[in-house]
């Protein structure tokens, strides 16, 4: 986990003008949790760290031309990329903490947040301010395109207990945070973790 915003400001703003490059099959991956998240014609979704923007694409085809799918990121050189790539046409972007959110209460639907987790500060915080934007019932999906093994192998590490995204530490970090887990998927080919807004 990153205790410091510049140091994930930095790792990511040099890494952004190829990120879409070094990635390039990730995208049915993405669509593929997009659907997970049962998204409705005129929903309200937010791509917490949206990065690029990849899952911009798939998130305006389910809300459709009257919903409102909105990408933050903390890195403006991410959000720049996703110009570039020209995903600022599938949804409105905003240079944003998830600590701090400029947005109102209850006013979302779902929070789609493709391999955050590891780089919040505070995550209880953090999902705590996920939750807060979300009304009750709303959804947050947790993922990465790959699984915990597979990403663990490809950074030249060994899987831990304390990962935090191992489901016996994530399942009561988000019910502490507010959210009610509904799936947890753990896969060579993906990780998602669903969980629904309580009341």
């Amino acid at each position: 986990m990153s205790d410091d915003h510049t140091h994930v400001q930095e790792f990511f703003g040099s890494r952004a003008a190829d990120w879409d490059r070094r990635f390039p099959d990730d995208g049915p991956a993405y669509a593929a949790a997009v659907a997970e998240l049962g998204l409705l014609p005129g929903d309200r979704v937010l791509d917490a760290g949206c990065g690029t923007g990849r899952a911009l694409t798939p998130l305006r085809a389910a809300v459709g031309p009257s919903g409102l799918a909105l990408g933050a990121d903390l890195t403006p050189a991410m959000l720049r990329a996703a110009v570039r790539a020209g995903r600022d046409r599938d949804g409105r972007l905003l240079l944003a903490d998830v600590a701090a959110l400029p947005l109102r209460s209850r006013s979302l639907d779902a929070v789609f947040a493709a391999g955050l987790i590891a780089h919040l500060p505070d995550p209880a915080g953090n999902l705590r301010e996920l939750a807060r934007v979300v009304r009750p019932g709303g959804v947050l999906a947790l993922f990465h395109p790959i699984g915990r093994a597979a990403l663990a192998a490809r950074q030249g590490r060994q899987l831990t207990p304390g990962d935090l995204r191992a489901e016996p530490n994530l399942r009561p970090l988000l019910a502490g945070s507010g959210w009610n887990t509904t799936a947890y998927i753990d896969e060579d080919a993906r990780f998602l973790a669903l969980a629904v807004r309580a009341g």
